[in-house]
């Protein structure tokens, strides 16, 4: 996951995303054995008492969209730990027009290609993106879904607290929705309201939502 040494990466195939956040240190030495979590999904119904790092996804779906399957991101990560530096790596044929909005906390941030470098990542550092994701998918007979994850935060052969968000605007009269996946719960929260919906997860482990919708008639 390191690589090179020192260089933490996140790694972010589109909106399908493999989100692998780093971990101090010192979180993992004031967790007995017992208490790490190995990779098993656990949703959280308390925040820790300290920040920790936030994804945030706002997704907008056009009718073009239901033809391509090409999307608009707008991606932040926030409370990023301090790092000497990092990069987000995106699935090479899944991003397009990826651009850097936002660097706080962070010596140097640029996109090379399909990914975001980042240097002299210090505490509370935040960085957000705008770009072209391919992640709507046709499954046929007039179905879309929208799958993301694993998201996870990992240290080590642990895995740690994070919160993950989404939005997603309709911009499209043409899809309705119909679930989600995981069921919403404790820990899990999901709303829906006119043309936007969206969840809200605190969890440990690996996490992994799709939507689905229905193409109207």
């Amino acid at each position: 996951m390191f690589s090179p040494p020192n260089k933490f990466a996140l790694l972010l195939y589109c909106l399908p995303a493999l989100c692998a956040a780093s971990s101090p240190e010192d979180e993992l030495f004031f967790k007995s054995v017992s208490d790490v979590n190995d990779g098993q999904l656990h949703f959280l119904i308390q925040a820790p008492d300290r920040p920790i790092h936030h994804h945030s996804n706002h997704v907008f779906i056009s009718d073009d969209s239901l033809a391509t399957g090409w999307v608009r991101l707008e991606q932040c990560h926030k409370y990023l730990d301090p790092v000497p530096s990092m990069q987000i790596v995106y699935s090479k044929d899944r991003i397009r027009n990826l651009t850097i909005q936002l660097s706080e906390n962070i010596g140097k941030a640029w996109v090379h290609e399909h990914t975001v470098q980042m240097e002299q990542v210090t505490r509370d550092a935040q960085i957000c993106i705008h770009a072209d994701s391919r992640a709507l998918r046709a499954d046929g007979d007039g179905n879309y879904s929208l799958a993301n994850g694993p998201y996870m935060r990992r240290f080590l052969d642990g895995y740690y607290p994070m919160r993950v968000s989404m939005e997603v605007t309709l911009e499209t009269r043409k899809l309705n929705f119909t679930d989600i996946t995981p069921s919403p719960q404790p820990g899990f929260l999901f709303h829906a309201d006119g043309m936007k919906l969206g969840y809200e997860a605190l969890f440990e482990g690996r996490l992994r939502t799709v939507v689905r919708f229905t193409e109207n008639p």
